[in-house]
């Protein structure tokens, strides 16, 4: 199982990436393993101002359907498009090409209390 050390995590399966005010969101490479085959991905909130823990949209797999939600507060102002056509590169790259939204933060004090690599280890063990 891959767990970046350059990354952020929820104890909901979200991984971050944080360039200035900008975080990059997607789901644990332990998430994917554990949803199987990712068959649709569902964001309908690009251009919507959200806090933290609120559903900002949801992965569907052959067997199931999960909601995401969001690890900090702020505007979701990108979607991946591509998982449109593709929703499995979420499976096969979730760090990379898999991510699902980009976020303008409205309080970046939030980062704080996010989960590093150890502690999001320590989660899933």
């Amino acid at each position: 199982m891959n767990i970046l050390e350059n990354l952020k995590y929820t104890k909901d399966h979200e991984w971050i990436s944080i360039e200035g005010d900008v975080a990059t969101i997607g789901v644990t490479d332990f998430a994917q393993g554990e949803l199987g085959d990712i068959v649709y991905v569902e964001i309908e909130t690009e251009g919507e101002t959200l806090e933290i823990e609120e559903v900002f949209g949801s992965v569907e797999a052959v067997k199931t359907v999960s909601d995401l939600f969001m690890p900090i507060s702020g505007e979701v102002i990108e979607f991946n498009e591509a998982l449109e056509a593709n929703p499995e590169v979420v499976n096969s790259d979730p760090y990379e090409a898999g991510w699902m939204v980009k976020v303008k933060m409205s309080d970046t004090s939030q980062i704080d209390d996010l989960l590093d690599a150890a502690a999001y280890t320590a989660l899933i063990s």
